[in-house]
Order: structure tokens, then C-alpha cells, then sequence
């Protein structure tokens, strides 16, 4: 069956074992730790909650891959972090430019031909060429930081960050096979601790803005 296929595509999997890629599986347990605690912390921010929990599900569907390494895992893998894009553009869109829930779940949806565009144009770049499928995700933060520049200077900074982190942990994952021969771990295992602490980052950044508005409001409703 296709879902049973296997996949070698890591530096650090020498063999069909479960147990092939030890340190790649093991570092998923980044995500699991943000998600731990961003829930912590976003108490009474629902919308932050429900990234937390993709979050954590990130790290499971990665883990069940860097394991099982088959198709059906990379399925696991690949769905979360689907899904925490869209729930992420969806906040920004409704809680941080004030677009109705329809609007702002129009908006979310074009990210969808947005990327059908920007994926090929990104295959050319040198090194990050192998990472395309991720790129225009970075590209997509950093323009929003742009256009809330004025609007919330403190979130689009925060954006900055994370777009800046997301481009460090994508050149960890697209030179693992290239540097194979020099570095038999491979250097996919950054690219979970980088992005545990950038998707956790941006949950925070999120939390915060959301977190100030409601305390202003709450100062204007009490004078």
C-alpha cells in the first residue's frame, strides 16, 4: 500500500528500524514542551489554547514520522502544521486587523493559492530550494509585519523574530542531506528545536497583543 511506503529522507536514517532516527525523534519533544507551556500561559485567550494544542500535535505527527518513517507518518507530520498556519493567519486576521469571522476566514483561505504561486518560485532559490514548501510562510510573516508596522510596532517586531528564527531552523532542515558526509547526525534535529521555540514564540506574541487590548479596554470600561 502507498500509505506503508517508506521514506528515507534524513541523514540520521540509516535503516527501517523504529528506533532509526533516535536524536530526530527525541528533539520533537521541543514542540511538545512549547505547547506545555504556551497552555500555561494563555489562560483565558482561547484562541491561544487551541494553538497550543495544535501545537503539541505537531510534535506527535513529527515523532510518529522520524519512528514509522512512511507515508501515513508524514501525513501526521505534515497535517498539523497545516492546520496551525491557517488557525494563525485566522487570529491575526480577526483579533489583530478587526475583519469579521467571514472575512477573516476569506482571508486565511488564500493563503492556500498564495503558497500555489510562491512554492515554485522558491524552488530556485540555492540551499533553501529543498525547503520551498515552507518558505512562503516566513515570506507571509514578514509581510504582515510590514503592513502592522504602525498599527502594533510591539507584534510586528515580535513577527520579525519569528520570521528571522523560521529561516535559521528552515537552512537546518534543507543542508541535512547535504552535509551528510560531514555530519552524519544531519542537522534536521535543529530544525525541531528551532521551530519549537518559533511556533511557541508566536503563540506568546499573539497572546500578548491579545492580552494588551483586553487590558486597555478593560481600563476604558472601568473610567
Amino acid at each position: 500500500m502507498e500509505l506503508l511506503r517508506e521514506i528515507d529522507g534524513y541523514c540520521e536514517r540509516l535503516g527501517p528500524g523504529y528506533w532509526a532516527e533516535p536524536v530526530n525523534a527525541a528533539t520533537n519533544a521541543a514542540f511538545v514542551i512549547a505547547a506545555l507551556w504556551m497552555w500555561r500561559r494563555s489562560a483565558g485567550v482561547p484562541m491561544a489554547r487551541a494553538l497550543s494544542v495544535v501545537l503539541g500535535l505537531i510534535g506527535i505527527g513529527s515523532y510518529l514520522f522520524h519512528t514509522h518513517a512512511q507515508v501515513w507518518a508524514a501525513i501526521a507530520d505534515v497535517a498539523p502544521i497545516g492546520v496551525f498556519i491557517l488557525v494563525y493567519l485566522f487570529a491575526v486576521n480577526r483579533d489583530v486587523w478587526g475583519m469579521r469571522p467571514w472575512v477573516a476566514g476569506a482571508a486565511t483561505a488564500a493563503f492556500i493559492p498564495y503558497a500555489a504561486l510562491t512554492v515554485p518560485v522558491f524552488q530556485g532559490l540555492p540551499v533553501l530550494g529543498v525547503s520551498a514548501g515552507y518558505i512562503p510562510v516566513p515570506v507571509l510573516i514578514l509581510i504582515y509585519a510590514v503592513l502592522l508596522w504602525r498599527r502594533a510596532p510591539v507584534l510586528a517586531r515580535g513577527f520579525v523574530i519569528g520570521a528571522v528564527i523560521l529561516f535559521l531552523s528552515l537552512t537546518a532542515r534543507s543542508v541535512d542531506e547535504m552535509l551528510c558526509a560531514q555530519i552524519p547526525l544531519g542537522t534536521h534535529f535543529l530544525w525541531h528545536i528551532l521551530n519549537g521555540i518559533m511556533l511557541g514564540w508566536m503563540i506568546e506574541v499573539y497572546r500578548r497583543y491579545v492580552s494588551s487590548i483586553a487590558g486597555r479596554n478593560q481600563v476604558v470600561s472601568d473610567t
